[in-house]
């Protein structure tokens, strides 16, 4: 029997504070405090620089302009901007002063931007100017809505339309106004207050808001941090964007509270990848889904080994993961977790080489189970639905705002249901597989999109694609993709139905085959497979088709 002091809260938490030390104003005065003039932020735009005192006293002035707004505790504002030094600097403003940070997918117009916005009850917002007219259209009915802070920009006209009821405030304004430079205290915060609406991508269907606290937000950090090692001569590249919880969550926070450096770049650029990655001379950095696959068709090159990078963070690991740490000489780690609950996993720098092509083990204080449909425990092997606990208080999401039901349905029998298939093996490392609702059923088989998408990905004039499925005239599914090649490369389909054919079982072998120049993707490179498939059920006699060319896959 497992000893009962085993599922015992933890009365300290990382890096010697206690749960109640936990708020964003603690750290960011604290490390400011140790690490003062070492530069924190490089951003790559222009090469300008912010120690971390910098960022402490600007984000001070802009927590006490903002206050003369009506910007304090509990007040929710939504931050809609492309990377950049301001939208970081408004979040730890907005930790400052208790507010409730709502990040902004930039993708996001009309309906959709304004139901988010509502949703999440917001009432100022801080906007960059390239933004401001679809804000202004998607939130023209929303009367809660009256200060929009807008971020300036060489070009970009800042202003709303006449007439306007909104008060549009200059961003520059709030670091000269009379009140950036008061002394006067700023709000008491605690850890448990609610510090940031997370907002699921939404690939299929309805996005949630996860709600971080202001210890959920500073535990996210200290946990990458300690997870991957990060010292003060860590230099963390971060191109995903800042409104996503791996930008903001785990490398800013990561960096910040390690005493660290970020490389801020303002969007993922296949083509400057590696350029900001030797300029900034980086020592890590992560990419996700389809990043992966993009950098890899990159042609190899002599420069491939000129990094500085210690460690770079796949997710999900590919199956080509060894040959990438050989070609580019590097560590290759990975992890798992979700926005909505924790980070679960990690397979560290380091680690086992035989278990390469895993997502680690389970951190500190975190259980996982592989479960059947009942939630009945699996055994090692066996593929089921993965199961969360953690016994980290405050340590992550604590639900979905205004949606308690959906919280409890994630929350059955007391694990985090996380929708993901996977399985464990006698060591305890998790295996994903693929998500649940990304599973095919094809003539009695379950079939793995990922492993699909594995397998394809390596044929040498492949640069991207996605597996999904469509309906079959026999009930159940048939397998589609859409490809993306590299540029320069030639490829038919029924090329490449060959090479499936060879290295792939029966039953995995894909019956649609549809060429494109890219993939439809969220800001952080996720494919909209819900997207795709719609499109594919339109159209779908406009597809390469296995069978009508006559094609047999055999046993």
């Amino acid at each position: 029997m497992r000893d009962v002091q085993d599922y015992s809260y933890p009365k300290m938490c990382h890096f010697g504070y206690t749960v109640q030390d936990l708020t964003i104003p603690r750290l960011i005065t604290d490390r400011a405090e140790a690490y003062g003039d070492k530069v924190f932020l490089t951003w790559l735009e222009d090469g300008s620089v912010y120690t971390f005192r910098d960022m402490h006293a600007i984000s001070d002035r802009l927590a006490r302009s903002l206050q003369a707004y009506g910007v304090g505790p509990g007040t929710h504002v939504a931050v809609m901007m492309e990377n950049c030094p301001e939208q970081a600097l408004t979040y730890l403003a907005l930790g400052k002063v208790g507010a409730v940070a709502v990040p902004v997918n930039t993708a996001a117009k009309g309906m959709l931007l304004g139901r988010l916005l509502r949703h999440a009850d917001v009432t100022h917002a801080i906007v960059e100017a390239q933004f401001v007219s679809r804000f202004e259209e998607a939130a023209a009915d929303i009367e809660t809505i009256c200060t929009v802070v807008v971020l300036e920009q060489d070009g970009q006209d800042a202003r709303f339309s006449d007439g306007s009821r909104f008060n549009a405030v200059p961003f520059s304004s709030l670091q000269t106004s009379p009140e950036a430079s008061t002394d006067k205290p700023l709000p008491v915060v605690r850890y448990s207050d609610l510090a940031m609406l997370s907002y699921t991508s939404g690939t299929t269907g309805p996005s949630k808001a996860n709600m971080f606290h202001q210890a959920s937000v500073v535990q996210f950090g200290m946990t990458t941090a300690e997870s991957y090692s990060y010292t003060s001569d860590d230099t963390i590249y971060v191109c995903l964007p800042l409104n996503h919880a791996n930008a903001y969550l785990c490398a800013f926070w990561g960096a910040w509270v390690a005493g660290g450096s970020v490389a801020l770049a303002r969007r993922f650029s296949v083509s400057r990848f590696w350029h900001d990655i030797r300029r900034s001379k980086a020592t890590g950095t992560s990419l996700l889904g389809s990043m992966v696959n993009m950098i890899w068709a990159l042609p190899p090159t002599a420069e491939d080994v000129r990094h500085n990078l210690r460690f770079i963070v796949l997710t999900p690991m590919p199956a080509f993961a060894r040959e990438w740490r050989e070609r580019y000489r590097v560590e290759v780690t990975t992890s798992y977790g979700l926005t909505d609950y924790v980070l679960a996993t990690i397979y560290a720098p380091g680690d086992r080489l035989d278990k390469l092509g895993s997502a680690g083990r389970p951190r500190p204080g975190v259980e996982i189970r592989i479960a059947d449909e009942a939630d009945n425990s699996l055994p090692p092997g066996e593929v089921g639905e993965i199961l969360l606990r953690s016994r980290n208080v405050w340590s992550g999401s604590m639900g979905y705002y205004k949606d308690p039901q959906a919280t409890l349905n994630a929350v059955r029998n007391m694990w985090w249901h996380t929708g993901d298939r996977g399985y464990l093996d006698e060591d305890g490392y998790l295996y994903f597989v693929d998500r649940k609702k990304d599973a095919i059923r094809r003539r009695g088989e379950n079939i793995s999109a990922y492993e699909v998408e594995a397998i394809i990905a390596r044929h040498p004039a492949v640069a991207d694609l996605a597996a999904y499925p469509v309906p079959s005239e026999q009930s159940e599914d048939e397998i589609a993709i859409s490809v993306v090649l590299r540029e320069g490369e030639s490829l038919s389909a029924r090329e490449l139905i060959e090479f499936c054919i060879a290295n792939m079982a029966h039953y995995m072998v894909p019956r649609y085959v549809q060429f494109v120049a890219d993939l439809p993707r969220t800001p952080t490179q996720k494919v909209r497979k819900e997207e795709l498939k719609v499109a594919a059920l339109q159209n779908l006699a406009a597809f390469w088709d296995r069978e009508r060319e006559g094609i047999q896959v055999k046993r």
